[in-house]
């Protein structure tokens, strides 16, 4: 299977695309696709054949059908929101898209189409608090969370604002034959100390979920009770190296497919922070700290977990690195200039 690489250039207005050499790692840009409204978030549906894009400037929701051979995308139809998305994800079993809404202090869930693509309106809203930062279902499709940040308006590159954050996890059951949401039992969680927790994944076979702390700076690992489906706290990690003041926020988390390792981006800091993962246990220790591009809001993993790029929101650049396989550790490979604003990334594994 051959990944693509795709790139949302908010200030733009377009997602370009790019083919993985999976030997040298090298990319080779292949297209460039207009997306007007700012595309700012990403999700791929379960068999990889639909992907979903958020936009920030014009709120909405976009599907595409993803060519099989080249990648290319193909729109299937927008829907309007209320409010800028700022996370999307399919549920497990790609019936429906849920959806985060920072400004709007909510969460959402639309139907999915026979073909894949969004439809509207969302068939359930569930108000929660300002600062919402994502949502997915665990791996049993029965339960999802909503992390809400310490601080609001938190931008490294300006001083901080100080308007107060919920800080807390919103904890829901969820329906999968209705994709409505309820309220779990406790339904709020609040981390231990102001943390703001923002994203998180889920350990493939050990009853955890990592989540990353925009004002903590650090992954938190909570237990997952898998009857309840309710969260404990298990263990929060720093991610960044000791003695180190500079003005920081985490932004997105990455588990390889292997769970070998651990990746969480520091915003200010710059740098992609590694854990190697306890294969029995699921405890964090640090695996070095790779120097990227300013402000990596957005980077993620090819389908193997071999390499890993990193887009800088304030540079335009993107940068890739090779994962080392025994230790987890980054090398650098590539710098490349994308365009303005690269706020999501997304390598999909071409299903032939």
């Amino acid at each position: 299977m051959a990944d693509v690489l795709y790139v949302g250039l908010q200030d733009d207005d377009k997602i370009v695309s790019f083919s993985l050499d999976a030997g040298a790692g090298k990319l080779v840009p292949t297209a460039e696709r207009p997306a007007a409204g700012a595309p700012s978030v990403f999700a791929v549906s379960p068999e990889r054949h639909i992907l979903h894009v958020g936009y920030r400037g014009t709120p909405a929701i976009e599907s595409c059908r993803i060519d099989p051979a080249s990648g290319a995308l193909t729109s299937l139809g927008r829907v309007a929101t209320e409010h800028p998305p700022t996370y999307l994800a399919t549920d497990r079993a790609g019936k429906y898209l849920l959806s985060a809404y920072y400004q709007g202090a909510y969460a959402a869930v639309h139907p999915l189409g026979s073909d894949g693509g969004v439809r509207g309106p969302a068939l359930d809203r569930q108000d929660t608090a300002p600062g919402a930062h994502s949502i997915l279902t665990d791996p049993s499709n029965r339960f999802a969370y909503v992390p809400h940040i310490f601080r609001q308006n938190d931008n490294v590159l300006e001083p901080p604002k100080n308007i107060p954050g919920p800080n807390f996890i919103a904890q829901f059951r969820f329906d999968a034959a209705t994709g409505h949401l309820s309220h779990n039992a406790p339904f709020k969680l609040d981390p231990p100390g102001p943390l703001g927790p923002r994203h998180y994944c889920f350990h493939p076979t050990l009853d955890l979920a990592y989540f990353s702390d925009e004002q903590g700076c650090s992954v938190t690992a909570y237990r997952l009770d898998r009857a309840s489906g309710t969260l404990s706290v298990v263990e929060t990690t720093p991610s960044l190296p000791a003695d180190v003041t500079v003005r920081n926020t985490c932004s997105q988390i990455y588990l390889t497919p292997s769970a070998r390792f651990l990746y969480v981006g520091n915003r200010g800091h710059n740098s992609i922070a590694g854990f190697a993962v306890d294969a029995t246990t699921g405890r964090l220790t640090p695996a070095g700290h790779a120097p990227t591009e300013a402000v990596p809001t957005a980077f993620g993993l090819d389908s193997t977990g071999t390499f890993l790029f990193s887009a800088g929101t304030a540079s335009g650049r993107l940068a890739s690195y090779r994962v080392d396989g025994e230790t987890g550790a980054l090398t650098p490979l590539d710098t490349y200039t994308v365009g303005k604003r690269p706020a999501a990334v997304l390598a999909v594994a071409l299903s032939r």
